[in-house]
């Protein structure tokens, strides 16, 4: 049998080396700070705080670890304690409303991974259509093969039962291998989540406000929005991280002017999600976030690409790029994100569609501002009301096709969104809001939510 005592010298070490790195970042920071600014302090206490939290995490995944083995039969010629260096942390675009310490440990190379959504959405005017779903659930895992490399996959089940005749959908949201050539520098490829805006790279139900994403950052910037292809990603000492790469992208041929989906999110409508996508086309993309003070993180992105993959003889490319910021004093969540979509040579791609409901146009827009606030906290217990006003159009003009030909474009669709988050515990969240429509009044409901995230 495995004895407690011998277990437990990887706790005791990992836990040794974790206070020993704490004293000597503290003893610099000490030292440092006559000369050093209180902005510049403050980072590296960030980054102290993190890397406690992923110690902690791992010292709790090696206690679960022997707990399971310490009933086990030693193996023959006796027993070693098997350690692995530390993971290297990701650099993360933009963080979550309510902590989450995310990923359990199945060993010491491979982590578990999963968030899940269940919803109640009931229109206040039409009971008929009140609807619950299990709105996604999601299995990943990330597995690392040496201290620089490694892969994360997750797979996704939306509305619960996928077949020929259900509304499920079955879907590989991540696939990539990213590996750490330095403290800075990094590289993804593979399938991997497009850095734009602040949800789609961190979209966990524990991550944002609401039972709902909100709409600019789905129907304008569609989410999940994930390509395929390469990355480079730089985490720079003075809070500013880059993400850079060339992937797939939109494929217009895809468009059906007969149903509404284009209406619904033009981008959306288009999106190959790697499913046998058409590659004649490629794009560009870019994301830049500065996180010099603490507490606030502002960025951009750009997304460009032809998108006619070589399927027709018009060419029309899609670019989608968004500004965003996000800044926490205390209690207080405060967010906005404006984002713009256009496609080029439209009138030319919309001549052989005329007559149809849904055309495709030349711009679109969104933008919201968020305001979210703390309320009260017991432990891990934490509620934190918030209200989001955003307005977006997802037809805000159309190229000229000749008079009586042109659509007009849709009025902006303005949404009124009042609620709150309940923690009740870091990975687990209760939520419930009103959303309030100025055009599609019949779409006023009431929304309640249950997520979780590890």
């Amino acid at each position: 049998m495995i004895r407690n005592d011998r277990a437990s010298h990887p706790s005791r070490s990992l836990l040794a080396t974790a206070l020993l790195s704490a004293g000597l970042a503290l003893a610099s920071g000490c030292a440092a700070a006559q000369t050093a600014t209180e902005v510049e302090l403050a980072r590296k206490l960030d980054r102290l705080a993190a890397e406690l939290a992923e110690v902690k995490a791992q010292l709790s995944a090696l206690q679960q670890q022997r707990q399971t083995t310490a009933g086990a039969p030693a193996p023959a010629g006796g027993t070693a304690a098997t350690t692995s260096t530390a993971q290297a942390a990701a650099p993360v675009v933009a963080a979550a409303p309510v902590p989450a310490e995310r990923g359990g440990l199945l060993g010491p190379n491979t982590i578990l991974t999963s968030y899940g959504e269940i919803n109640l959405n009931r229109p206040t005017h039409r009971k008929q259509d009140a609807q619950a779903d299990i709105r996604r659930f999601v299995l990943g895992y990330e597995h690392r093969f040496d201290e620089k490399t490694k892969v994360v996959t997750e797979l996704e089940v939306e509305h619960a039962v996928s077949s020929a005749s259900d509304p499920g959908e079955v879907e590989v949201e991540q696939a990539y291998i990213e590996h750490q050539f330095n403290e800075t520098w990094s590289a993804r490829a593979g399938l991997f989540l497009i850095p734009a805006g602040l949800l789609n790279e961190h979209h966990e139900p524990t991550s944002f406000y609401g039972v709902e994403r909100n709409f600019v950052e789905t129907a304008i910037i569609p989410s999940t929005w994930r390509e395929g292809g390469i990355q480079v990603v730089g985490a720079f000492e003075n809070g500013v991280t880059v993400q850079a790469g060339l992937s797939t992208g939109f494929n217009l041929g895809k468009w059906d002017a007969a149903s509404t989906e284009g209406r619904d999110s033009p981008l959306g409508s288009i999106h190959q999600e790697m499913a046998q996508a058409k590659a004649g086309d490629l794009a560009l993309f870019g994301a830049v976030n500065w996180r010099g003070v603490p507490g606030l993180l502002v960025g951009a992105s750009v997304f460009s690409g032809q998108a006619g993959q070589g399927q027709t003889a018009v060419k029309g490319r899609v670019t989608l790029w968004d500004l965003h910021a996000r800044w926490t004093p205390g209690a207080w969540d405060l967010s906005t994100v404006y984002t713009r979509g256009t496609i080029s040579n439209t009138a030319a791609l919309n001549a052989t569609l005329i007559g149809n409901p849904t055309l495709i146009p030349r711009v679109f827009d969104g933008f919201y501002v968020q305001a979210a606030y703390k309320l009260w906290t017991s432990g891990d217990y934490a509620l934190a009301p918030f209200v989001r006003w955003e307005q977006f159009n997802t037809a805000k003009a159309y190229a000229d096709l000749g008079q009586g030909l042109t659509p007009d474009a849709t009025r902006n669709e303005q949404v009124w969104t009042f609620g709150a988050n309940f923690q009740l515990t870091p990975n687990v969240v209760l939520k419930a809001d009103y959303q309030r429509f100025r055009e599609a009044t019949d779409q006023n409901r009431v929304n309640l939510g249950l997520g979780w995230n590890f």
